[in-house]
This record gives C-alpha cells, sequence and structure tokens, in this order.
C-alpha cells in the first residue's frame, strides 16, 4: 500500500522536523519526505492541508483488561479506542487475571493484540509472581516472551530486602523496572489527598508523604542497584522535585504523569462523584502546577493515559466501596491538546511528551516521523475540537470528561502504513 500524504504539517519531535510537506509511505514505512521517491504512484492520497502529520502516540499505561476481566474491555475495545485517542503504541500493565508473571499470558495479550492489529502492544510483566510482593517472577523468561519492562502496580514487596533484591537482579540483566511509588503503611484505607478537601467530605486521606516516601526509598535502591527505573503516575510536586534531583545526580530515571493529573485536582471530589476516585489520589492546585512544570522543563518525559475502564457498576456504590481508575484513552489527544490550549506547551513539545519522550523511557522502537521508520502515523486538526464521547470505542464509560468541548480532532491513524482510523467517516478501516 502506497500512500501519498498532501500538505500537511509535519512535526518530529525526536528530530526537530517542524515543517509543511508531503510524505510518502511504502511497504508501511515512511519512504520519504518532501519529495516523492522515482517512480512513486500512490494507491491513495490523504489531504493533510490543515492538519499535522505527527508520530503516532505512545502510551505507557493502557488496562487491556484482558485475560480475566472482559466485562471493564476486552483487548480488541480498548486497543481500538487507544487508536480514535492517537494512540499507536502503547504499554499494558500487569494486573492481569492471571496476572502477567508467565509466558503464556504475555504470549496470549501479544496473539490477539496481533489478531486486533490496532496498535503496537507491549506487555510490561509482573516484577513479581502474582504481583505479591514477595518472589520474583521470572523476569529473563518473560522478556524473552516480549515484556519489555517489569512492575509491581501500587502493591509494595513484602519488605525492603526483596525490592533490593529484585532490582539488582533486572540490573544485572540491563532489564528495566517500573516503579509506583505509594508506601503502603501510610496510604492504607485512604480515598483522596489528605488535606482540606478530604477533611471537609469526611474521606480518608492518602499523604503526599505517602508518594516521598516510598520514592525516596526506590530511589536510594535505584542509585545502589545501578538498575534502568521509570517512575510511573506520579501524583505530587515533591515527587517530581525528588526524580529531578536524582536526573541531575545522573541516576537512569525517567517518568510519567497521568493526563488527568495535569488537568484535575482534589477539589472536583467536593460532589462526591466516583468518576474521580483514583490512585493515587488527585493532589491540590499545588501539585498539579508543579507536575505541569516537571512536564515542561522535561523532568517528567511522558504522559500517559492510566487508561483503567471499568464496568457502570463498578462506579455506582458509595464513593468509598467504588473501584479506583478513568478511562481516557479514547481521548489522549483531545485532553492533551488543553495543555496547548492553556499556554503551558508549545505544541511539538507536547507531542515529545506523547511520542518519542515515553518511547525513550522504555527503550521502545516506536515514536519517530523519518524515513525509514515505521509509518505510525497520527494527522489531526488542532483547530477543530473533539465532543468528549460522542464517539467512544473502550468499553469503560467511567470518564469526567465526557461531554465536554475538547481542542484538537483526530482525523487518521495509521499503523504501519495501514489506516486503522478515520475520524470522518465516524468509524475505523
Amino acid at each position: 500500500m502506497r500512500i501519498h500524504i498532501l500538505g500537511g504539517r509535519l512535526i518530529d519531535p525526536a528530530s526537530g522536523l517542524d515543517q509543511r510537506a508531503d510524505l510518502y509511505i511504502d511497504n508501511g514505512r515512511i519512504a520519504a519526505i518532501a519529495n516523492a521517491p522515482a517512480g512513486f504512484a500512490a494507491d491513495e492520497t490523504l489531504d493533510a492541508r490543515g492538519l499535522v502529520v505527527a508520530p503516532g502516540l505512545v502510551d505507557l499505561s493502557v488496562s487491556l483488561r484482558e485475560p480475566g476481566y472482559s466485562r471493564k474491555g476486552t483487548i480488541a475495545s480498548e486497543t481500538l479506542a487507544a487508536v480514535a485517542g492517537g494512540v499507536t503504541s502503547l504499554c499494558c500493565p500487569p494486573e492481569t487475571n492471571p496476572v502477567l508473571d508467565t509466558p503464556a499470558v504475555a504470549e496470549l495479550i501479544l496473539d490477539r493484540a496481533r489478531e486486533s492489529a490496532r496498535t503496537k502492544v507491549f506487555p510490561i510483566g509482573a516484577l513479581s509472581k502474582e504481583l505479591a510482593g514477595e518472589q520474583l517472577a521470572e523476569l529473563v523468561t518473560l522478556r524473552d516472551a516480549g515484556c519489555v519492562a517489569f512492575g509491581n502496580g501500587l502493591v509494595e514487596f513484602s519488605d525492603t530486602r526483596s525490592l533490593r533484591r529484585a532490582l539488582e537482579y533486572a540490573a544485572t540483566f540491563d532489564l528495566c523496572v517500573v516503579l509506583h511509588s505509594q508506601d503502603r503503611d501510610l496510604a492504607v484505607g485512604g480515598l483522596a489527598h489528605e488535606g482540606a478537601t478530604a477533611s471537609f467530605l469526611g474521606l480518608a486521606g492518602i499523604p503526599e508523604s505517602a508518594e516521598t516516601v516510598a520514592l525516596a526509598r526506590q530511589l536510594l535502591l535505584v542509585e545502589e542497584a545501578g538498575v534502568r527505573a521509570h517512575f510511573s503516575q506520579l501524583s505530587s510536586a515533591r515527587g517530581a522535585q525528588m526524580i529531578a534531583e536524582a536526573q541531575a545526580r545522573g541516576l537512569p530515571v525517567t517518568a510519567d504523569v497521568a493526563m488527568y493529573q495535569l488537568i484535575l485536582t482534589d477539589e472536583a471530589l467536593r460532589d462526591f462523584s466516583s468518576l474521580y476516585h483514583v490512585q493515587p489520589p488527585l493532589r491540590t492546585q499545588a501539585d498539579r502546577d508543579g507536575l505541569r512544570e516537571a512536564v515542561k522543563s522535561g523532568v517528567i518525559s511522558a504522559i500517559a493515559s492510566h487508561h483503567q475502564p471499568h464496568e457502570a457498576d463498578a462506579k455506582q456504590a458509595p464513593f468509598g466501596e467504588t473501584e479506583p481508575g478513568i478511562s481516557s484513552v479514547d481521548i489522549l489527544l483531545p485532553l492533551a491538546m488543553t495543555l496547548v490550549r492553556d499556554g503551558l506547551l508549545d505544541l511539538p513539545t507536547l507531542l515529545a511528551r506523547l511520542s518519542c519522550g515515553p518511547a525513550a523511557a522504555l527503550r521502545l522502537p516506536v515514536g519517530q516521523l523519518a524515513v525509514g521508520a515505521p509509518a505510525d502515523l497520527l494527522l489531526f486538526d488542532p483547530e477543530a475540537s473533539t465532543l468528549a464521547g460522542e464517539n467512544w470505542f473502550s468499553k469503560g464509560r467511567n470518564c469526567p470528561f465526557i461531554g465536554q468541548q475538547l481542542p484538537g480532532l483526530v482525523h487518521y491513524t495509521l499503523l504501519d502504513g495501514r489506516i486503522g482510523y478515520r475520524a470522518h467517516h465516524g468509524s475505523h478501516r
């Protein structure tokens, strides 16, 4: 399939490319930029005048819910939601049932992803068996089965010595670990950020120190083990500052933040809506501002959806009895564009945090718009808007942004040179 993309604004944050030019795709790869290759005859031409042509988004955390939780989502439904949101590559966390701690589960996920052929799927394997935080999982075997990194979610290891051994073992094989920083003892029973809003609502609080105490311990162990570490779902300004200090000392650490943490604060909880029940919790405006600054400076090099779809019943009990998580990968690009609209980031910087930044953090072979690279592309109109929820492909509608007009509209998403999504046709393929 040969595709000619006509007259778009090409932005490739990895190389600094930002120019209006044509782009040519042949056999699933980018064949040329600006000038057509000799003898090139397009099977299809996409008119990209007025559109931005960028690398497909790389999302480091999309819960696909399969195997085990198909009432919440499936690989087919959630990868379709992702491609509608501009995502062409995603990492799925290990919280499946059974847990992603055996090659069989990794192979099942990768086989189903290939069948769906919507996005590239990079599984994150369990760091410990059954995510219990006790015995180390078979990391090398999981790597050989296709896992790109290893994490334990918000489940802490049973003791610091076990975590230290896990990090040392990962370092031996140059494996990347994905760490979530939440101290179990400080967070136990908590539902919201410990502060004025939680007190007003009578909700048990999770203090900032739940993140920073865990983060301090993890950073010291990472330094001692010499392991590559990615810190996921930072929620506090102080946490971001600690990552900055570690990077300044030369530690090989990267970090991401959930898209919704850059928009929402704990003030959103005032009507007790369970749509805002997330773990780690929404924090203060000062925390949000600190996270935004860390994204702007590059200390946080990746923005992820941390998409967690739920069936309707999971959000319909009283706040404390509902399941945490927001479904948002359907609208990742428009949500992210609010940061440009509000003057926080310029467009190339935003796209860097959504493509080459996350790809580099986990060494994924994606996220670039360059000759010879896979033609994983996003074409969107930065001046148009998206009505969140109007076209919704995720099984989970647990999203507080549904009904909002958001900036930016995805027109096409291409994976390996195939058009996976066409917005104006109202459907995919």
